[in-house]
């Protein structure tokens, strides 16, 4: 800046004391502020070794060594020596949605801060008299607010400097001796700085919590990355070799048609040999017997005996044994040689190929710790909830106690007192449900597109969900409204294990042991949800697996 017009206060000043940069530094973040200032915010954050910025709360571990921002300080040099007094820019009046200044007439600049004492808000200008004026020093300015009478108590009409922590609110010191006396109450300064530090813990929390997972999408992306490729080869492999099946199979079938063919050709050509033997044989049988009924009418008995010699000797008769009128045994022979193969091509695809597609299941668990490394975080759909359950404890608890004001949506339960999870079950997934109290609960799960409307929309009473059944005394298992009787020893814990991919389901009851009480082996073909159906009274608590 080299004008003196230039010259901006805000920058200038420190956002810790509010009055221009003393020593100005510059931290890794970017903002600047007085070095005692700053100095003093980071040892009160000596004992975290997390040392944040005031304004945007980015953090630095170790601690940044300070040095003296040498332009900043001869700048806030050159301010106090000309003193800023630039006409105020276009951009300097408020807009309809900034602060005003309440001193100022006419058209009203921006405010730059507003005073908790005064209550009100002023432009740099009209400021001035805040850092120059001793009684106005110490009152406390904050960023421009058009809430400032929400920080005045409205039946003392003073600032809420207090706060206090067994009602939970800011209030004022009158406060402190009638309504809140005897409370525990502390300045809400330090109060905010506790929780402060709390929000920092919850702040890094949370941004570890975003790093893993951001980490386990970057694998899961991976991963997909990884099965696209190898499926898109899958299948061009497969073609190919389906390709080759196809005309190894249409190359038999021609083969054993030309050797049907061949086969015909010769039968025919011997048939039609045959049949011109005994088409001959015919006419001549039929010459011999119009010469012996010629011979017959010869009166002249020497004429007969000399001529019956030779007009009654026969030549030799073909031989028809090998005529047969029934079909010909080879050509029902190939048919049933081709129809075996056929059985025997089915049976391979009907046994191999479902070991193509589900590949051998890996073992199931077989104690709780081996389970618990599958356990999922389940919470409930509020979406999907009927109005008779009382969700809680972050839509992990539900309870059957009376109507809910839930908003109208389709995918809400509306006769059966029953609800699914938010999340998807994939792969394996192992959860335990905590049910107390009442008729008992159906634990569940089930396709998406299940019913939500008549008895038909009850776990277990369809094909599309797979529910047990717990009460005080007994289990019931449900599928397609089969029920069927279950054996084991009563808890108040049920385990559900799921393997979705080699279709397996169980139901265990849980205490100091793992007994399984039913198990389902079947093809799912649809994602499946978690589900919950509470009897009057009754609570069902998906609860954190330990």
């Amino acid at each position: 800046m080299a004008q003196n017009d230039q010259l901006d206060r805000e920058t200038l000043s420190c956002s810790i004391c509010l009055d221009l940069l003393k020593d100005p530094v510059t931290i890794p973040c970017g903002h600047s502020y007085c070095m005692s200032c700053i100095k003093g915010c980071w040892d009160g954050e000596d004992q975290r070794k997390i040392y944040s910025c005031p304004q945007c709360r980015q953090t630095f571990t170790p601690r940044p060594v300070l040095n003296k921002n040498t332009m900043l300080a001869a700048l806030v040099e050159q301010l106090k020596k000309t003193g800023l007094q630039a006409a105020p820019t276009d951009h300097c009046y408020a807009g309809p949605e900034d602060v005003a200044c309440d001193v100022c007439t006419g058209r009203k600049l921006k405010a730059f801060k507003s005073c908790l004492q005064c209550l009100i808000s002023y432009c740099e200008k009209h400021l001035q008299p805040h850092y120059t004026v001793g009684q106005f020093k110490k009152h406390k300015l904050v960023e421009p607010s058009k809430k400032l009478q929400e920080n005045i108590c409205s039946r003392h009409d003073k600032v809420m400097e207090i706060f206090c922590r067994t009602d939970k609110k800011c209030i004022c010191y009158l406060c402190t001796m009638d309504d809140h006396k005897g409370h525990d109450t502390v300045p809400a300064a330090a109060e905010r700085t506790e929780r402060q530090r709390e929000l920092e813990v919850s702040r890094l929390n949370i941004q570890q919590r975003i790093q893993h997972r951001e980490k386990d999408v970057k694998l899961l992306q991976q991963k997909v990355e990884a099965i696209s490729p190898s499926a898109d080869k899958a299948v061009e492999d497969s073609e190919k070799i389906f390709t080759q099946l196809i005309r190894l199979l249409q190359k038999r079938s021609t083969d054993v048609k030309q050797q049907i063919r061949s086969q015909q050709e010769t039968e025919v050509s011997g048939v039609k040999e045959l049949q011109e033997k005994l088409q001959q044989e015919i006419t001549e049988l039929k010459r011999k017997d119009a010469e012996l009924k010629q011979l017959s009418h010869t009166e002249d008995h020497n004429q007969f005996l000399h001529n019956y010699p030779s007009v009654s000797q026969l030549s030799e008769a073909t031989d028809s044994s090998s005529i047969n009128i029934r079909p010909l045994r080879y050509f029902e022979d190939v048919t049933a040689a081709v129809s075996e193969l056929r059985d025997k091509l089915q049976d391979i695809l009907r046994d191999k190929w479902t070991n193509i597609l589900l590949p051998e299941p890996e073992p199931e668990p077989k104690i709780r710790a081996e389970f618990l490394k599958y356990s999922r975080e389940i919470t409930l759909d509020p979406n999907t909830v009927n109005t008779w359950l009382l969700l809680s404890d972050g839509n992990r608890k539900v309870e059957c106690m009376r109507q809910q004001s839930y908003s109208r949506h389709t995918d809400r339960f509306i006769n059966q007192c029953q609800v699914l999870s938010k999340e998807s079950l994939t792969g394996r997934c192992y959860w335990e449900v905590e049910w107390s109290g009442g008729q008992g609960v159906h634990v569940a799960v089930s396709y998406k597109n299940i019913s939500r409307v008549g008895g038909e929309s009850r776990f277990g009473c369809n094909d599309k969900s797979w529910s047990l059944r717990c009460s005080t005394n007994s289990y019931v298992f449900c599928f397609n409204n089969i029920r069927t009787p279950v054996s084991g020893p009563g808890s108040s814990r049920v385990g559900v294990y799921l393997d979705l991919r080699a279709g397996i389901l169980s139901f265990y009851s849980v205490s100091e042991t793992m007994t399984l009480l039913h198990r389902v082996q079947t093809t799912f073909t649809q994602p499946l949800y978690a589900g919950l159906h509470v009897y009057p009274l009754s609570t069902a608590d998906l609860s954190e697996v330990k």
